[in-house]
């Protein structure tokens, strides 16, 4: 027997059935550097009476820019990307080598669901893969790319990762978008139940790239700020000391983020949800860092879903030994029904048991507002904040002013509203008054904020 031209026949018939994932790959990773792991792992499908080449994904690893990754890609091709038990253990077992190597993983996805006639075999196959992936978080980063239409327990890989990239056509839905559609009693098409639009608050969607191109761009740039596999200090031969005087006329939350990174530039990622609380990983002075912008003309109000957002960025900031800086314009809780009758305080309490996670730098910046839980949660000496700045124009207070504190104290008959007003006026509220108890480093002008922040980082970077 020609076992040699035996196996040319096998590895053919699987380059075949691998032609259009391959080419997706090669759009992402490096030319030549993707190194395929169990290429000839398949097993009989008892319902189609037929091997499935291939197995319906492929796994291996490659290069990023230079950077290594472990790839676990859905093959559409086979048998449109069914899930089954050997399917799921070709996954795990590129996962663990990604764990053994502290690689960060890239998933492709594109799945209809499991394949018909595995029965709950597939279902143990899918719980060792979703294990795993979790065991992954804080370990490497995880990177997932919904590139069709992907259905069914495979679709919580994205939420396992770190960044989720949603390419035009991708849908994402743990159910059939046919079924979510009719149990909501409405005749929608797929985008509107699982595409990237419609899971805006959701906080599953990182990114929206127009191409591969730009899913490639964006694993190289978040690798290179991140210390385990890039430098932690990189300067770019900018001015450390440059001030930005149009900061002391007028403060947004772009003209701050333009002053104080390098470059102006940062990666920002889950923009659709709750566009207000913006998530950034970028160097400042050369040091790489994560920070939350809380954007607006007036404080920001709180909700499960900012809460939320802010959370997964501390664990992120965490996990990868980044500092952590707020800047802050926050007010409290949104008062109304839908808030209060929401998992926000379970939230809230989540996000301050994250802090006790971060080892490295905790900054912040109180550049418009910070009153009530928007002081306490993200600017607080008692939360941890090694260093806290306020600008001279910023606001610091319990309340927003003495209408504030007239309704918290409505009840309290014998209130001196009076006091109540003169407590709480406008010009009780600058952050002078929190600096005198030593709550606030320093007041600043807005022009000086990155000398500041550069500063604190040196002294604080570990």
């Amino acid at each position: 027997m020609d076992k040699i031209g035996l196996l040319q026949k096998r590895r053919t018939r699987v380059l075949e059935a691998e032609h259009g994932i391959r080419q997706t790959l090669s759009a992402i990773v490096d030319a030549d550097s993707f190194v395929e792991l169990s290429g000839f792992s398949f097993s009989k499908n008892d319902f189609y009476d037929e091997e499935a080449a291939g197995e319906g994904v492929v796994t291996g690893f490659a290069t990023v820019d230079g950077y290594p990754v472990y790839v676990a890609a859905q093959n559409f091709a086979v048998l449109h990307g069914g899930v089954s038990r050997e399917n799921c253990a070709k996954i795990v077992r590129c996962l663990e080598l990604a764990e053994k190597n502290s690689t960060p993983v890239l998933y492709i996805l594109h799945s209809l669901g499991v394949q018909i006639g595995e029965g709950v075999t597939v279902l143990e196959g899918l719980a060792a893969v979703l294990a795993k992936a979790a065991a992954l978080r804080g370990v490497v980063p995880q990177f997932a790319v919904v590139e069709g239409e992907v259905y069914g327990q495979a679709a919580l890989l994205a939420a396992c990762a770190d960044f989720t990239y949603f390419l035009k056509g991708g849908v994402l839905a743990a159910d059939s978008p046919l079924v979510i559609a009719a149990k909501s009693g409405k005749n929608l098409p797929k985008e509107e139940v699982g595409g990237a639009a419609a899971l805006a608050g959701s906080n599953l969607v990182s990114f929206t790239p127009k191409n591969l191109a730009e899913v490639r761009g964006s694993i190289r740039d978040i690798l290179g700020l991140l210390p385990e596999y890039s430098a932690a200090v990189e300067e770019d031969g900018s001015d450390l000391n440059k001030a930005f005087p149009q900061l002391n006329k007028k403060c947004s939350g772009d003209a701050l983020i333009a002053a104080v990174f390098d470059g102006g530039k940062p990666v920002e990622f889950g923009a659709s949800c709750a566009p207000d609380v913006r998530c950034l990983l970028g160097r400042i002075g050369g040091i790489a860092a994560a920070a939350v912008v809380f954007d607006g003309d007036e404080g920001v109000l709180l909700d499960a879903q900012k809460v939320m957002k802010v959370t997964s960025l501390v664990k992120f900031a965490a996990y990868y030994d980044l500092p952590f800086v707020t800047f802050v314009n926050a007010r409290g809780v949104r008062p109304d029904m839908e808030t209060a009758n929401s998992p926000v305080m379970r939230c809230i309490a989540d996000l301050v048991e994250s802090y006790g996670l971060i080892d490295n730098a905790k900054v912040a910046v109180v550049y418009k507002e910070a009153v009530g839980l928007g002081y306490t949660l993200f600017a607080a000496k008692s939360m941890g904040f090694d260093y806290v700045y306020a600008f001279a124009d910023a606001k610091i207070a319990l309340f927003s002013g003495a209408a504030g504190a007239e309704i918290e104290f409505a009840a309290e008959t014998k209130a001196d509203k009076a006091k109540l007003a003169a407590k709480y006026a406008e010009e009780n509220s600058d952050p002078v008054h929190a600096a005198k108890n030593g709550y606030v480093d320093n007041i600043i002008e807005p022009q000086f904020v990155r000398q500041y922040l550069i500063a604190s980082l040196q002294m604080l970077l570990k």
